[in-house]
Parts: structure tokens; sequence; C-alpha cells
């Protein structure tokens, strides 16, 4: 949605009506994700894709004769193979693509949850249209569904409802501003995540050490964690190798709601560790929720190596995944996270 903001702000100021196709299922393989967005303005322009080229027509004209005063709809299109090969698919698959003209004042309240980061859920009905924007905190099936992170058809009240997901990107947390800890920020600012590094020193945590982090904190742990205040949607890293670093970090961690806590180190550290955190208090059952030592068994070696098998195992955790290899996998390859 965030791309598609400045074209709706034009449109808007022209005061132009918008119409807007949204991705709100799909089967096998399929060029875009839930909750892509196609905007289309009454001047005939657009922004943004539902399938990366193979439909967008058919959908400019549906979407054309509901901005003529057509009825709201939802449209189904399956993806014939020699179509996806086109557009880099290996197979076909099918979209069901919901167009409608959004009310002006909840396209503008969207466009402001998105400015700011925060958190909201549209709730379109499939049947009769009618659409409800809630933020975080004002509706319990609002707040679950933004737990859950990701857009979807679900059934409310006894009716098929998408639900739109938005909010901010997923937050890396690194402590332990080391060459690792550079490399794990590169790669996941490549992938949109914001991302933090922390260290109590302060000749460490600099921006000529650590220039792809989103924010630097010079912080012992117990600062960092109530300065950053990790979420659901929170991964945390710890790459100190150092208890008096790594013990309260992870103690902290392990108090909050961080999707994802990891921590470098050998299984024979990663023993000692484990001790001086029951030391310090923690639930033996609790400890399991530590990956470590960190990442995926791809036989890294260097820095850049040890952050990409990092954070793979991060996106495998956070989609609900083992991490394995997909040939062995009997699920959608494609996870539908947001």
């Amino acid at each position: 949605m965030r791309e598609l903001l400045p074209d709706l702000e034009r449109w808007r100021t022209r005061g132009e009506r918008v119409a807007l196709a949204r991705v709100v299922a799909t089967r096998r393989s399929a060029p875009r994700p839930v909750g892509s967005k196609l905007a289309i303005s009454e001047g005939g322009e657009l922004a943004g894709s539902v399938s990366g080229g193979c439909v967008e027509n058919e959908v400019y004209e549906a979407a054309r004769e509901v901005l003529r005063g057509g009825e709201p709809r939802l449209l189904t299109y399956g993806i014939s193979d020699d179509l996806a090969l086109s557009i880099g698919l290996p197979c076909g698959g099918e979209i069901d693509v919901w167009v409608d003209e959004p009310d002006p004042d909840l396209l503008e309240r969207l466009a402001e949850v998105v400015r700011r980061d925060d958190r909201a859920v549209v709730l379109t009905d499939l049947e009769s249209g009618t659409q409800r924007l809630l933020g975080e905190g004002e509706d319990g099936h609002a707040d679950a569904l933004l737990r859950g992170g990701h857009s979807k058809i679900v059934e409310l009240e006894g009716r098929r409802v998408f639900a739109d997901v938005f909010g901010p990107p997923p937050r890396l947390l690194v402590y332990g501003a080391v060459d690792t800890a550079e490399a794990l920020c590169a790669a996941a600012k490549a992938i949109g995540w914001h991302t933090t590094v922390a260290d109590a020193r302060g000749k460490f945590a600099t921006r000529e050490r650590i220039p792809s982090a989103d924010e630097l904190i010079v912080a012992w742990p117990e600062e960092t964690l109530a300065q950053v205040q990790p979420d659901h949607a929170t991964a945390i890293v710890v790459l100190t190798h150092d208890d008096k670093f790594d013990v309260p970090l992870l103690v902290g961690a392990l108090s909050g709601e961080a999707f994802y806590v990891g921590a470098l180190g050998s299984r024979r550290n990663q023993e000692r560790r484990r001790e001086r955190l029951l030391e310090a208090g923690v639930d033996e059952g609790a400890l399991d929720r530590i990956s470590g030592p960190a990442g995926l068994d791809v036989g890294a070696h260097s820095p850049a190596e040890t952050a990409i098998s990092i954070l793979a195992e991060i996106m495998a955790v956070r989609a609900g995944r083992e991490g394995g290899p997909l040939r062995q996998a009997s699920g959608r390859i494609h996870a539908e996270v947001s």
C-alpha cells in the first residue's frame, strides 16, 4: 500500500475518484501474494499490480466499470501455464480479486495508518461490499488478525470477509555490534525489515562499523529492551558471546513477545549459557524458545554467510516452516505472511 500513496494523493488532489483491486485469495503458484493491490484513477491511470501483468487489463476494465457506477465484484482468474511461464512462474495458478470503489474517507484514514506505521485491518464483506477499518485495540477479532500478521478471507458472523492487514515492517533487534550484525542488517533491510543494533560498548556501535542499521543504540541490555519494546513482530538475535550482555538480554527477551530469540555460540557455550539463565530464574520451558546456535545448517563460515543462515531461520519461524529443502516440503511454496 505504501508504494501507492504518492499516486493516490496526486489523484485525490485532482479530485478524481479511485477504484481499488485487491488479491484476496490465491491457489497454486500465483504472480502476487494475497493483499497485493492495483489502484485505478477516474482518469485511467494505474498504480500497483495484482498479477504481474497477465490479467491486469481485465481487472482494469472491471475497475473502470465500477467507477461508472457498477457494483463491487469478486473476480476469479485462472493463470494458464503459458501465461505463468511468461511472467517467470513454473506452473499455473488461480487468484481471486476484489474490485470496488473505497469510501474516500476510509481511504484517507488508511493512508494515514500506513504513513504512521500503525496497525489496522480493513474488513470487506465479499457479498455486500461494506467496509470497516479497525485500529489496534478497537476490536478483539481485529487484534487477533493483526497478531496473525497476514491478510486473508475469514468468516465473521456467518459472512465471508476479506481481512486486509496493515502494519509496520517486521523488526530485527541485534545485540552486539560485531561484523555479523552489519551483515544481518544489510540482509534484513534488503527484504524490507526495520533493523536496530545495540551494544553497551560505544566504540563498537558506530555508524562507520554498522552503516546498514536503521537505528544504533548504545545501552546495556535492560535499557535496550526498554527502549525498543520488542513485540510479536520482532526478532531478537544476540551476538555478544559475553554473559554480562547475553544473560540479561535473553532474560528480558524471553519475558516478552518476540517471535524469534536467537543466540550465537557453540553447543558447549549454549549449555553453559542455559545454566546461567536457569540460575537467573528463567523457567526451563522458556529456554526452548532460544534458537541456539542460531541459524539454519547451511555450512556458513563467513559473517555474511552466518547472517544469511540466521535470517533464513528467522523467516522460517515467522512463516511457521521447518526451513528444510523445498523439494521435501508438502505444503505451498509461498507462505502467506505480510
